[in-house]
């Protein structure tokens, strides 16, 4: 069943000035955790209104949490200029920081879709969110630049036809983490999720309420 939403238009403020922004919390109930989600590569066309994006925030959503968008410095109204990835982490980091003035009392997840995983990836070792999603993660972006493994529930979904993120090279970079994160692999599915929008948003939605307990204790330890 679809949830009533609303949405607010706040303006963070980033490193390089300015972020754009889409707060958006369902209606008339209790809010469950709040969640921080990190878009495509800026220099490829992402921006805060990609499907996989805005699938990500109804899961969500769908599951009782606030939903925070934002664009990377240099996208749409956000201030700035691409900053290879270096920035874009200082970006996401700062959303969460915004995130967390707003509801310090809920935990809080980082999710992110391709260059937005990879960043959601590195900004969670630095935040040390309560839950993780990367959908199709660009590993290159950040196998060889990981400091340590997210320490909290953590979910990688990825078709095994992606023709940007090699699904063996997805494989290869998890068999060497440890416990490292669970794995949903979509059979026959590309980079965007081409009619598995719905199904992706179950699968995510799904392991959001598996995973409700805060994990925050250990991964703080």
């Amino acid at each position: 069943m679809a949830r009533s939403l609303q949405a607010e238009t706040p303006i963070l403020e980033g490193p390089a000035g300015s972020l754009q922004a889409i707060f958006e919390s369902p209606r008339n109930v209790t809010p469950a955790g709040a969640a921080v989600i990190c878009h495509p590569h800026p220099l490829h066309g992402g921006t805060m209104q990609n499907k996989v994006v805005h699938t990500l925030a109804r899961a969500f959503i769908h599951q009782d949490f606030h939903a925070l968008r934002f664009n990377f410095r240099g996208v749409g109204e956000s201030a700035g200029a691409f900053n290879d990835g270096e920035g874009e982490l200082l970006d996401a980091l700062a959303a969460i920081a915004w995130m967390r003035r707003q509801v310090s009392d809920l935990p809080l997840w980082i999710a992110g879709f391709s260059f937005g995983a990879a960043i959601a990836v590195r900004a969670a070792v630095a935040a040390l969110p309560d839950g993780l999603v990367s959908v199709a993660p660009a590993i290159s972006r950040l196998a060889e630049n990981l400091q340590a493994e997210p320490r909290c529930p953590w979910l990688v979904v990825q078709g095994d036809r992606d023709e940007l993120v090699d699904i063996d090279e997805t494989i290869e970079w998890l068999n060497r983490l440890s416990p490292g994160p669970e794995l949903h692999v979509f059979s026959g599915v590309q980079h965007f999720f081409h009619g598995e929008l719905v199904t992706l948003r179950s699968v995510i939605e799904k392991f959001v309420e598996d995973n409700r307990v805060s994990c925050a204790g250990d991964s703080r330890a």
